[in-house]
């Protein structure tokens, strides 16, 4: 006896119908920018890891293979980055603290406390938002050099610390000089995200006798973290990746206190050309401590954008 298995068609008209394009479509359009983003990042890596014989022959973004495989551009690439990371940190991390606190304390003064010519400060912390580098160079040169040579005085401190020299001096009017350009952005940011904040939290504080002081340390602080996430990582960022400021008061690659961005461009240059693998090499190194610092505050990061978009 015979058994016959019975099959119901396939609805094709049916399956067309339920055939959702738009998701289709965004799901598209994210793998389009994915590559866009990545294929350049995967291109660099392996230009990072190449000799120059196997970056001469082979496709930029080709793996490299057998002899054409090196890490001595990385290792030559550390060995001349290793100072100018130490003096990168050493301005970098000092001026976003600063800039980050007191931006916020500037913001809750701006937003939360009540006083007269207070909008007119706003103004002003707005018109330094939208100064560019450019403007300032010259009198930025002309202060720190001529009127008010702080680097010079700082020499002798500077060259008793040990690891240091007298050169390193010129850190501070230059970390001082991202402070006060980095505070007006700083302060928008956070006072954009104080007035999301309950007003009630304040008022109730108030009225049980708190002074301004202990409001912002016991209430507005502690509900600033994610938003000091963000403000220090875009801060960060800026002042780690500042070319012209550095350019200005250090004044070149050979000075002990010069940072990666002047150290970076002389790296892989000689006279037979450019070395593309050491170069490379250099800047995804140079990135190392942004990256870090992204994975470091990635959660705050977010709560903060959520908190100050919503």
């Amino acid at each position: 006896m015979s058994q016959s298995t019975s099959r119901s068609p396939i609805d094709v008209e049916s399956l067309v119908e339920n055939f959702n394009y738009r998701r289709v479509g965004k799901y598209a359009l994210v793998v389009l920018f994915l590559g866009f983003f990545l294929v350049p990042l995967e291109t660099g890596i392996m230009t990072a890891l190449k000799t120059n014989s196997a970056i001469a022959r082979s496709l930029p973004f080709a793996p490299p293979a057998g002899e054409g495989f090196t890490l001595t551009n990385l290792e030559y690439a550390f060995s001349q980055l290793t100072n100018s990371f130490v003096n990168s940190l050493l301005m970098a991390v000092p001026a976003t603290l600063l800039n980050v606190l007191l931006a916020s304390m500037a913001a809750y003064g701006l937003t939360m406390v009540s006083w007269r010519g207070q909008i007119a400060v706003f103004a002003l912390f707005l018109v330094g938002v939208f100064v560019p580098y450019q403007a300032v160079l010259v009198p930025l040169s002309q202060f720190w050099n001529n009127m008010f040579p702080l680097a010079q005085m700082l020499e002798p401190l500077f060259a008793a610390i040990p690891f240091l020299q007298g050169g390193h001096s010129r850190l501070v009017p230059l970390t001082i000089t991202h402070v006060a350009y980095g505070i007006p952005i700083c302060t928008v940011l956070f006072r954009s995200y104080y007035k999301s904040l309950p007003n009630s939290l304040v008022e109730a504080a108030k009225i049980d006798g708190a002074s301004i002081t202990k409001i912002y340390r016991r209430i507005v602080l502690p509900l600033s973290l994610p938003m000091f996430g963000v403000v220090f990582i875009y801060q960060f960022t800026q002042i780690y990746n500042e070319f012209l400021f550095s350019f200005t008061l250090i004044t070149g690659s050979n000075h002990p206190a010069a940072p990666v961005t002047l150290i970076l461009p002389a790296i892989g240059s000689s006279t037979e050309g450019i070395d593309f693998g050491i170069r490379m090499s250099a800047a995804f190194l140079a990135a190392l401590p942004t990256i870090i610092l992204y994975v470091a505050f990635a959660e705050q990061f977010a709560k903060g954008l959520r908190t100050e978009s919503g």
